[in-house]
């Protein structure tokens, strides 16, 4: 159609969209030309700010790379990737979930382990913890042969695909749920750790006057055929950025009882104090998907530098 004023426009990118075959594409296409447009009207942008907007996205691709995906990290930022959670699990964002964002950290192919092996594959000082996970399904009965994929940051705040000095897959494992639908492991106690700030998202979180801070959490992920894939962290109720989490990915339901403990360990050669947890997973009937892996390598040189950024 010709053009004739802005409001023209949109009618006639939606006009072109009923042309898509695919019922679905259509209809998401179609809502984001419609929310994107008015967007451009609320905010009255300008040609500058357009141009503007046009390089950030540029920057985010640029930024992206086999071990780290900044897509991912502005996504969390946003807050999109916690809300896109919540309406898809717990009955579409009514109920609780155990399920949370995938983040941007994940690798495939973590070392299949032994149920109370541990995943600390360098040396990698800090509190001991020793970790007790159950799957069940919504009724309450275990389920036996679920794939769990575990992985954290260090006690000093860094994933080993960001820190060339710890070993590959360190503080990575793979477990599988016996007839309880358990599985244990060792690990050290993680801590939170600031999200990297020299690219896209960095310029974001400055403009905003927030921290970049990430409380402490481990992560999970079960995949068994025949159940929803769930992913999920756990966090220690009692970290300092526990409330203003840069990712917004912190819920009640996914405070985790991590124990300090002063008495004899599990294991003869660690001495107290050491930190224990026991989680209750519910996985729900539905499809077995793998996500898509965000990064698929490891980072090489010096480890990096990452700065904190104050909350204002």
């Amino acid at each position: 159609m010709i053009i004739e004023t802005q409001v023209d426009v949109t009618k006639a990118v939606l006009s072109e969209l009923e042309r898509a075959p695919n019922a679905r594409f259509r209809e998401i296409m179609s809502a984001f030309v419609r929310h994107l447009h008015d967007f451009a009207r609320e905010a009255r942008l300008t040609e500058e700010e357009f141009q503007a907007a046009n390089a950030y996205i540029n920057a985010i691709g640029k930024h992206t790379n086999e071990n780290h995906n900044e897509a991912v990290l502005m996504a969390g930022t946003l807050g999109f990737s916690a809300l896109v959670c919540l309406l898809n699990n717990g009955d579409h964002g009514q109920t609780e979930t155990d399920a949370s964002q995938l983040g941007p950290f994940w690798r495939m192919n973590s070392p299949l382990t032994k149920n109370g092996g541990s995943i600390v594959r360098s040396p990698t000082p800090g509190p001991v913890l020793f970790v007790d996970a159950y799957y069940r399904d919504v009724r309450g009965n275990p389920i036996e042969g679920v794939e769990v994929d575990v992985w954290h940051s260090s006690p000093e705040g860094f994933y080993e695909n960001q820190d060339p000095t710890q070993s590959d897959m360190n503080l990575r494992g793979k477990f599988i749920t016996d007839a309880q639908g358990h599985i244990s492991f060792r690990s050290v106690k993680p801590a939170g750790y600031p999200i990297p700030i020299d690219g896209p998202v960095g310029e974001l979180l400055r403009a905003q006057g927030r921290h970049n801070m990430r409380p402490a959490h481990l992560h999970f992920l079960a995949y068994r055929l025949g159940y929803k894939t769930l992913v999920s962290q756990i966090y220690p109720p009692d970290d300092k950025y526990i409330d203003t989490d840069v990712q917004f990915g912190v819920t009640r339901h996914l405070l985790g009882n991590f124990v300090r403990n002063e008495g004899r360990a599990p294991a003869a050669d660690v001495s107290p104090p050491w930190y224990s947890l026991t989680h209750n997973f519910v996985m729900e009937a539905g499809v077995a998907r793998l996500p898509r892996a965000p990064i698929t390598g490891k980072a090489e040189g010096e480890r990096p530098q990452i700065p904190h950024l104050e909350r204002v």
